[in-house]
C-alpha cells in the first residue's frame, strides 16, 4: 500500500513521534576555572535572591552614561582574554553573575560612586551588577572605545545589559565575575529593585507583541526565527512569521512628523542660507516617485550559526536555519530619489569639494585637488537608538545604490501592508541580494560619503575571518575581511527537522516522505539545481524547484527558490541521513563541511545542511495474538 504524507502533515495530525535534540553550540566558560570563579560556583547555593534589571537612575539620566560603549567593552574584554576552549572547558558549569558572595566585603552604592577614575593613584573604576560590585579598571585600559566608557563609572551596568543581549552569555559572565571585589549593600539592592519596578522594562517597554511560535534567540533586543516546518509552507513569508533581527529597542515613530533626511557629498538644498539637507516625508516619496514592487529574500549573516558553534564555539546569536524570510516589498527606487537630487549613476565618480583650510571660503564648485573627493558609499541610518543616542547604521557601495538594476528600495509596504514595527516601520532600505544587516530598518537618514559607515555594526561586526583566527589571536581585528555585502549560495532542509523520527506504520507499507527546503544565492544569482542525498552523500537525487523561484530574471533573482523531493521509506529503511546542496547560475557550490569555513563570528555558514531522521518501525505482533483477535 502506498501512503503519501509530508512530515509536516504527520506532525500536524499527531502521527509522528518527535524528540527534541538540541543543535545549539555550547558556550565556553573558561573563567569558571580561575580561583575566584570556582569559589563563587561553590557558594552559589547560599546566594540571596537575584534581581532582574535594577537601575539606579531614570532612563533619561542614563542616556548620558555612555552605556552603549559598555557592550563593545565587555565583548572586547572577552575577546582579549578568552583562550581556545577544550572539551572540558565547554562542559564547565555556567556562571550566574551578581549573586551574593559571602567571602567578599560589602559596599554601599555611595562607596561605589567614589570609584570613578582610572588615573594613577586614583581608586579605580567600579560598577554594579545585581548584588555584585566589580573593579573594571584594567578592563577600561583595554577598551577600544576610549574614554566613552568612563561615563558608566560608579553606576550600574544593568541598563546597558537590558539594551544589548550580547552580555547574556557564560563567557562574558565569567569575565565579569573575575573582576568581582564585593557585594552591594542589601539596602541599595532593594532600592535599585524598587526603581526597576517603577521604571518597568525601560527602553523595551514599548516593543510590539510577537508571535508565540517563534524560537526566541534573544528577548532584549528581540531576535527570533519561525519554526522551519512553517517557513516553506508558502513562497511569501507571512509578516507574522518573518524572522526578526533587532539590534536595539524598536522605535515608535510618529508618521505625521517623520522625515527622511538625505545629506553628504553632492547634496545641495538649493537655499544658500540653509543646511545642505534634503528632507522628504513619506507622502513626498509616494507622490513624487514611481512606485516599484519586488519580492526579495532577506537572510541574516548568522543564519545557521548554531551548526558552526557545534564545531567550535563562536560569538553571536544561536540562529538555526530560519534566520531567512521572503516578502513582497513596495516603495520607491533609491536610484530615482538620488537622481532627483542630482546624484546619478553616470556621475557618482565626479569629485565633490570638501572643506579644507586652504579654500574654505571659495565657492562650492571650486576645483581644489587637495580637498575634492568622490562618492563611494551610501550610509543608511535607522531611528532605533540605545540609551546613549547611538543608532543602528550601515552602508552599501554607491554603485549599488545608484544602479536601477540593483532594485534598491526605500520600502513603505511589506506584503501589501504598512511595514510592521518589528520590520522597519515606516521606511526600510531593501537591498536585494545583500546581507540582512544592510537592509536598514526604521530608515531616517541617508548620507553620501567617500568613506564606509564608521558605526560598530559596519566596522566591528558582520565581517568574515579565516578559520585560524580566533579571539585569542593578538590584534585579531586587523585580520577581519571586508564588510559583508552579497551573501554566498545557501540551501537548507526545513522538513524534516533534526531529532524527529519518521513513524513507519506497517511492515507492508511504503511511505513517501516529502523533504522540503529552500535555496538562495546573493547578488541576484539564480538557483539552477538542488541536490539531495538520503544516505549521507553516497547517492544523490535532484530536487524539484519551485516554479516561482525558477521564473525570476537572470541575475535579478532576489527571492529564494523553495524545493521538494519525495523519497520512499519502507521496512528496510532504518534511518535517513539527509543532505542538501545547491548550485547557482554562476556554478557556485556549497562546501561540504563547516570546518574549512569556520570563523569566530559564526557568519556565512553555507556548508551542506544535514538532518538525521531515525525510522521508527511498527511493533510486530505474535501470530497467536493475531489469531486471538480474529
Amino acid at each position: 500500500m502506498l501512503r503519501i504524507k509530508s512530515l509536516g502533515q504527520a506532525l500536524r495530525r499527531g502521527g509522528a513521534a518527535s524528540t527534541a535534540t538540541s543543535r545549539l553550540g555550547k558556550t565556553p566558560a573558561q573563567c569558571a576555572r580561575n580561583s575566584i570563579g570556582m569559589h563563587y560556583l561553590h557558594n552559589q547555593q547560599a546566594a540571596a535572591t537575584s534581581l532582574d534589571r535594577p537601575g539606579r537612575h531614570s532612563w533619561a539620566a542614563l542616556a548620558a552614561v555612555g552605556l552603549g560603549a559598555t557592550a563593545v567593552a565587555l565583548t572586547d574584554m572577552t575577546r582579549m582574554e578568552e583562550k581556545s576552549s577544550s572539551e572540558n572547558d565547554v562542559d564547565a558549569p555556567a556562571i550566574v553573575p551578581g549573586l551574593i558572595r559571602p567571602d567578599l566585603p560589602t559596599y554601599s552604592l555611595d562607596d561605589v560612586s567614589t570609584h570613578v577614575s582610572a588615573k594613577p593613584g586614583a581608586s579605580g573604576i567600579w560598577v554594579v551588577y545585581k548584588n555584585g560590585v566589580y573593579d573594571v579598571t584594567k578592563f577600561i585600559a583595554k577598551h577600544p572605545g576610549g574614554t566613552k566608557i568612563l561615563l558608566a563609572a560608579g553606576k550600574s551596568i544593568e541598563p546597558f545589559w537590558q539594551v544589548y543581549a550580547a552580555h547574556n552569555h557564560g563567557d562574558v559572565h565569567g569575565i565579569l565575575e573575575g573582576l568581582r571585589v564585593g557585594n552591594l549593600d542589601r539596602k541599595d539592592v532593594e532600592m535599585l529593585e524598587a526603581e526597576r519596578k517603577k521604571l518597568g522594562d525601560g527602553p523595551y517597554a514599548n516593543d510590539p507583541k510577537r508571535n508565540p511560535m517563534f524560537k526566541v534567540n534573544a528577548s532584549q533586543p528581540f531576535n527570533a526565527e519561525p519554526p522551519s516546518e512553517l517557513l516553506t509552507e508558502s513562497f511569501i513569508t507571512p509578516n507574522e512569521l518573518f524572522f526578526v533581527r533587532n539590534h536595539l529597542p524598536v522605535p515608535d515613530v510618529n508618521l505625521s512628523s517623520f522625515k527622511l533626511e538625505i545629506e553628504g557629498l553632492g547634496v545641495r538644498s538649493g537655499d544658500p542660507n540653509a543646511p545642505n539637507v534634503i528632507s522628504l516625508s513619506l507622502d513626498d516619496l509616494k507622490k513624487n516617485f514611481k512606485q516599484h514592487t519586488i519580492v526579495t529574500t532577506i537572510q541574516c549573516a548568522g543564519n545557521r550559526r548554531a551548526e558552526m558553534s557545534a564545531i567550535k564555539p563562536v560569538k553571536g546569536l544561536s540562529w538555526d536555519t530560519t534566520a531567512v524570510s521572503t516578502a513582497k516589498w513596495t516603495g520607491v527606487l533609491l536610484s530615482d530619489v538620488l537622481a532627483h537630487i542630482g546624484i546619478s549613476e553616470d556621475q557618482h565618480c565626479k569629485p565633490f569639494p570638501t572643506a579644507c583650510l586652504t579654500c574654505d571660503n571659495l565657492p562650492l564648485d571650486h576645483d581644489c585637488p587637495a580637498c575634492t573627493t568622490t562618492i563611494e558609499h551610501c550610509h543608511l541610518e535607522g531611528l532605533d537608538r540605545d540609551v546613549t543616542g547611538q543608532c543602528y547604521g550601515a552602508s552599501i557601495p554607491i554603485s549599488t545604490a545608484l544602479d536601477p538594476r540593483k532594485d534598491v528600495l526605500l520600502a513603505y509596504s511589506m506584503n501589501d501592508e504598512p511595514i510592521p514595527r518589528d520590520h522597519g516601520f515606516p521606511l526600510r532600505a531593501i537591498v536585494p541580494g545583500t546581507v540582512g544587516a544592510r537592509n536598514v530598518k526604521f530608515l531616517g537618514r541617508i548620507v553620501l560619503s567617500n568613506e564606509e559607515y564608521q558605526g560598530f555594526w559596519q566596522q566591528k561586526d558582520y565581517r568574515g575571518y579565516a578559520p585560524d583566527i580566533d579571539y585569542a589571536t593578538p590584534e585579531f581585528e586587523k585580520f577581519a575581511g571586508p564588510s559583508i555585502q552579497e551573501l554566498p549560495i545557501q540551501s537548507a532542509i526545513t522538513e524534516p527537522k533534526p531529532g524527529q523520527t519518521w513513524p513507519l506504520e506497517g511492515s507492508d507499507e511504503v511511505d513517501v516522505m516529502t523533504i522540503k527546503g529552500y535555496a538562495w544565492s546573493g547578488g541576484g544569482r539564480n538557483i539552477i539545481r538542488v541536490d539531495v542525498s538520503i544516505d549521507g552523500g553516497k547517492t544523490w537525487q535532484e530536487a524539484t524547484l519551485d516554479p516561482l523561484g525558477m521564473r525570476q530574471r537572470y541575475n535579478r533573482a532576489w527571492a529564494w527558490t523553495p524545493w521538494t523531493l519525495d523519497v520512499d521509506v519502507d521496512d528496510a529503511t532504518t534511518e535517513l541521513n539527509i543532505l542538501c546542496k545547491a548550485v547557482d547560475a554562476s556554478y557556485n557550490v556549497q562546501p561540504d563541511t563547516i570546518a574549512p569555513i569556520w570563523n569566530m563570528r559564526g557568519v556565512l555558514n553555507n556548508a551542506w545542511h544535514r538532518v538525521h531522521v531515525p525510522v521508527q518501525k511498527p511493533e510486530r505482533k505474535e501470530e497467536n495474538d493475531d489469531e486471538a483477535s480474529e
